[in-house]
């Protein structure tokens, strides 16, 4: 819940609105996308109990496609996915930050001449923080995770409360319209591109899957039970922003949650949602690092990446090189420059290609009858199949959609295919090669 729950609920109102133009489609987008998430854990909380090991997808991938597919996912999570997951939660922490006038100065330029501006070294300093309390031990980060999860669960409850208290809020904001929405089919699936993105961060648990206790048991659990508290949080919250605001300015507004509390009790309601909203990003940053250094650490353990990246620091117990190696990568994507959608764009394509194909190996290890799981998905076979089809049709879309960042997330990922037949020959020479 602490990774999921980051700027999505807080930000992407305001996307949404101007795809689709009326809070009834706005729903119906976050409810599909919890419907695609939750078939998606369903469907996971299966693969985790059968293969609780460090890599979670990873695992997956390998064990049911082979090595070279397992190796596509790891070069992708690694090089599209993780960096630029770090880099939109980090720009949407300098987003939030700038609607305090102490923090105006993140939007000018370092210097006259430099195209670099604040906002980007805050967001590589911050960056590099989260990186280091994670390399200190997983009890640190972990210990932070917690803390701060129920308090950011319990601010979402505070705004829900305070916006359903305005006295001028109206039932009549869920009937109005935005006319400048994007509209149809398209606006649609942009919604829902974005309510996604909200979800985001439930496979991550998966990751750790070798550091959690009885994980046949706990991670089934968590899953199911962290993704549908976050459904209903999140359809609260965006009541509670109808409820104060009409959709045309929920629209224009590039930070809703924020600008609602504003209206209720004043400028300081709304400066103490947007601190809370920032710690929430610091949250989802610490899991989101957290989670993908471990998959690296996974492929390089089996042999096919560099060895160090599969080391574990003699002290803190920690990958430590992957998680050097996952923040040096963020930061040059931060350095490139780039805004929020077109970050979540790239991580999106890339994240769902792989949770569709983890997704589908599900059928495979049934199949195989090699070994059972100690959870058995709900619904088999319809729900991973939905789960699968769903995602085919938001890679088509998003992949249409997003053509500049599909092609080169599409390259990127074709580029791993040589490195692998590298790594795989060095490997097949290593006298002692598993």
């Amino acid at each position: 819940m602490g990774t999921i729950i980051g700027s999505g609920i807080f930000l992407v109102p305001q996307e949404m609105m101007q795809a689709v133009g009326s809070a009834p489609l706005v729903y119906l987008a976050w409810i599909v996308g919890g419907l695609l998430s939750f078939f998606g854990v369903l469907t996971y909380a299966e693969l985790a109990a059968l293969k609780p090991q460090a890599g979670g997808e990873y695992v997956y991938v390998r064990d049911g496609y082979g090595p070279l597919a397992g190796f596509l996912y790891a070069w992708t999570w690694c090089f599209i996915a993780k960096p630029a997951s770090i880099a939109s939660i980090t720009t949407a922490l300098v987003r939030i930050l700038g609607t305090f006038s102490v923090f105006a100065f993140l939007s000018r330029s370092i210097s006259g001449q430099s195209p670099l501006t604040w906002g980007q070294i805050f967001a590589i300093v911050a960056t590099l923080l989260i990186t280091l309390l994670n390399y200190l031990g997983v009890k640190k980060a972990g210990d932070f995770q917690l803390v701060f999860t129920l308090l950011k669960i319990a601010m979402i409850l505070v705004i829900v409360a305070v916006g359903f208290s305005y006295g001028h809020g109206a039932l009549a904001h869920f009937r109005e319209e935005f006319t400048g929405a994007k509209g149809g089919f398209a606006g649609f699936m942009a919604a829902l591109v974005a309510a996604l993105w909200a979800y985001d961060g439930w496979n991550d648990l998966t990751m750790v899957s070798g550091e959690v206790k009885n994980p046949e048991r706990n991670l089934p659990r968590a899953l199911i039970f962290g993704v549908g508290t976050v459904a209903a949080l999140y359809l609260s919250v965006n009541a509670a922003i109808q409820y104060v605001m009409p959709a045309a300015a929920i629209a224009a507004s590039p930070r809703p949650a924020s600008d609602a509390v504003s209206l209720v009790i004043g400028p300081a309601g709304a400066g103490l949602v947007a601190a809370g909203m920032a710690l929430s990003m610091l949250v989802t940053l610490n899991g989101t690092i957290m989670s993908g250094a471990r998959v690296p650490f996974a492929v390089a353990r089996d042999g096919y990446f560099f060895q160090a990246l599969g080391h574990v620091h003699a002290r803190f117990r920690t990958p430590a090189v992957a998680l050097a190696v996952q923040a040096g990568l963020a930061v040059l994507l931060l350095l490139l420059g780039g805004s929020f959608r077109q970050f979540f764009s790239l991580a999106i394509f890339a994240e769902w290609l792989f949770y569709m194909i983890a997704a589908s190996t599900i059928f495979i290890f049934r199949r195989s009858k090699v070994t059972q799981s100690t959870y058995r998905t709900w619904g088999y076979p319809i729900v991973p199949a939905l789960f699968i089809l769903a995602s085919a049709v938001l890679l088509y879309y998003t992949f249409r959609e997003n053509l500049r960042y599909s092609i080169w997330g599409t390259l990127l990922i074709l580029a791993g295919i040589p490195v692998f037949y590298v790594f795989s020959s060095l490997r097949s020479r290593q006298p002692n090669a598993r």
